[in-house]
């Protein structure tokens, strides 16, 4: 009797009018943003083709992209484990599971046809609003048709199934099946907006030579420098720079002095991602003990407009 009388309140909730306050979403994913997740992509404002434009009017998007991506820093922390949330409190009406996690860049986009959106869940919610949560990892969906669950509580993982190169959750709010932006313009859904940055760094660290873009989406595998190392290379991956931006890295040793220095060319487009190492062959003694730091820093227009100091101790 009260897991009826449960249900029929949700019921009644979901069937209020739209006149009623506003419902508020909270944050969909178990993370802190600027720590352990960022966003990659909001929703594309543009209906026209080929153009973009997210809801700041700047280009942290892309062409029809109709959800906002929130992103992992590796696969090693999507291996840990993060947690996806319902958004608001609902009833869950559709459910998918058994999508392996795999990159497109692996299986290509034709073996994820007509399952894109990958292992995920669709939730309908007061007021006419659904929301839908995609890529989630496989085996890790804790909901079924017809649950109702509540605000904030887990229903999965983030994972890499559907059409992803990348650990992330893709999130999509619509409304009468229309999708609805919940930055706005005409009214913020969220209960706490995340903050707008154009341009994260994502990944810094440093190894012993050459770093691969595979090998930082790992997140684990990379040699890691001591005083014998044969080189001593810092490196750093950062998103949603823009065209024009110059990238700069230096690398100083223990007592300040510069081994390595490189401003790289303005970039000739926007970039979803882009990575940046350099380094220095070890003296023939070996590396000194102490403390090397490793500034990055993104110049935009002649001013900084990102930087990040990182340091490691030989």
């Amino acid at each position: 009797m009260i897991v009826e009388l449960a249900f029929a309140a949700a019921l009644m909730a979901l069937q209020a009018p739209a006149s009623a306050a506003p419902m508020k979403l909270q944050f969909p994913v178990r993370c802190t943003l600027g720590e352990t997740c960022e966003v990659q992509n909001y929703v594309d404002r543009d209906a026209g083709p080929g153009a973009v434009r997210d809801y700041r009017g700047g280009a942290v998007t892309y062409d029809a992209h109709n959800g906002t991506d929130i992103r992992l820093p590796n696969m090693a922390a999507q291996r840990r484990g993060v947690e996806v949330l319902a958004a608001a409190s609902g009833r869950v009406l559709r459910v998918r599971d058994g999508v392996a996690d795999r990159s497109v860049r692996e299986t290509g986009t034709a073996a994820v046809a007509s399952v894109e959106c990958g292992n995920g869940v669709v939730i309908e919610h007061a007021g006419g609003l659904q929301t839908q949560y995609c890529h989630m990892a496989q085996g890790s969906v804790r909901v079924k048709p017809g649950d109702v669950v509540q605000a904030g509580q887990a229903i999965g993982a983030i994972g890499l199934s559907g059409q992803t190169e990348y650990p992330h959750l893709h999130f999509t709010v619509r409304r009468g099946g229309a999708v609805v932006d919940p930055f706005g313009p005409s009214q913020v859904l969220w209960s706490a907006p995340p903050a707008y940055r154009a341009g994260l760094v994502l990944n810094t660290g440093f190894s012993t030579g050459p770093v691969a873009m595979e090998a930082v989406e790992a997140g684990e595998g990379l040699p890691q420098p001591s005083v014998k190392a044969p080189a001593l290379v810092a490196y750093v991956r950062a998103i949603n720079l823009q065209g024009g931006d110059e990238p700069e890295l230096i690398l100083r040793d223990p007592q300040g002095a510069v081994l390595f220095s490189n401003r790289s060319k303005p970039l000739d487009r926007n970039k979803a991602q882009s990575l940046i190492f350099g380094g220095k062959k070890a003296p023939p003694q070996g590396w000194a003990k102490g403390t090397y730091l490793a500034e990055y820093k993104v110049w935009r227009g002649g001013r900084v407009a990102l930087q990040r100091q990182f340091r490691t101790t030989l």
